[in-house]
């Protein structure tokens, strides 16, 4: 009678290796198609200038989105704001302020943009160290300001600054020949002798510009008019001065924001999560996909991480009026 052998020992633990390395190339192989997938819908996200948590699907968050540095005109971040004002998944914003201003274009662009957002999601500046300037002027785009304690506030005033050289030039024997249109084209001029007329021309356009910034002071702080001339003497105070003065609404830390967000009903447990303008020149890489693979998956924090490391930088020019704190340092 015909007997059937079973497999030797060697051979079946053979055959399970082999079954388990199915296994495992089947699911990779899976993966693999799934972030390809993934890939190919954010490249197009990010080339229709959307962020990754605009994406179908994200999760609830807080968005941080930061001011740091110069303030300039800024196409992207302009773009960034308008995204994050419609998207559903962001239920509250902190603005997380560290600058000494800039260009009033830029502060002006900003503003508006951060006023569009405040209108459509609960929002809250931060002013971690310097809001100076043009600074300041992006926290009144917030609802509400929390300071830190020992922190820079305020520099309400604009400034143009224009080096001259000509009395340098005279004693070097250069003589720089300008042809001009008009006498005040171009004025006033670096190479040549100040012209008073040039002068009072550039003081009418800084005390319009100035009147502007007093103007959002006024009509952004619970301040009389008087209080407000006060403020706007060009001066900086620190967190605890400026609240008493009302340029702020609260000292505190970024938990102090995020609480007076949770007191206007945006969830304790959401995750925050930063906000970062998409850059022209920035190739696709690895850390954006695998933000958004690893948002979809539930973990927030490696999200973050990633799509921080995939945010570009951007240079900066500063043209034209400034709102800037720029503090003298004598010897």
């Amino acid at each position: 009678m015909p007997t059937t052998s079973s497999p030797a020992p060697r051979d079946a633990e053979y055959i399970a290796d082999r079954r388990r390395l199915r296994r495992k190339l089947t699911f990779w192989r899976v993966a693999g198609v799934v972030a390809a997938i993934v890939a190919v819908v954010a490249v197009g996200w990010r080339a229709a200038g959307l962020g990754v948590w605009a994406l179908p699907g994200a999760r609830d968050h807080v968005a941080r989105v930061s001011v740091e540095g110069l303030i300039t005109t800024d196409r992207e971040a302009a773009e960034m704001l308008r995204e994050l004002a419609h998207t559903d998944s962001v239920q509250g914003v902190i603005l997380r302020i560290d600058s000494p201003g800039g260009t009033t274009t830029g502060a002006e662009e900003l503003f508006a943009a951060l006023r569009d957002v405040a209108e459509a999601k609960p929002t809250v500046a931060f002013v971690d160290g310097l809001a100076a300037s043009g600074g300041y002027i992006a926290a009144l785009g917030a609802d509400h300001i929390v300071s830190r304690q020992t922190a820079i506030v305020g520099s309400i005033g604009v400034l143009m600054q224009v080096p001259n050289v000509s009395g340098l030039l005279d004693e070097l024997g250069i003589e720089v020949l300008e042809i001009k249109s008009t006498p005040l084209k171009a004025a006033p001029s670096p190479v040549s002798p100040i012209d008073p007329e040039a002068v009072e021309a550039i003081e009418l356009v800084i005390s319009d510009t100035y009147r502007w910034f007093v103007e959002i002071v006024g009509e952004r702080r619970p301040l009389t008019e008087a209080e407000v001339a006060r403020v706007s003497d060009g001066r900086v105070w620190n967190g605890r001065q400026a609240l008493a003065l009302g340029l702020v609404d609260a000292l505190g830390d970024e938990e102090t924001a995020r609480a007076w967000l949770e007191q206007g009903g945006v969830d304790a447990d959401l995750p925050v999560r930063d906000w970062e303008p998409q850059r022209e020149d920035d190739p696709f890489d690895v850390f954006l996909a695998g933000a958004v693979l690893a948002d979809l998956a539930g973990f927030e924090s490696l999200s973050a991480t990633l799509a921080r490391a995939s945010s570009g930088t951007r240079g900066f020019r500063l043209d034209g009026l400034l709102a800037l704190w720029q503090p003298r340092v004598e010897n």
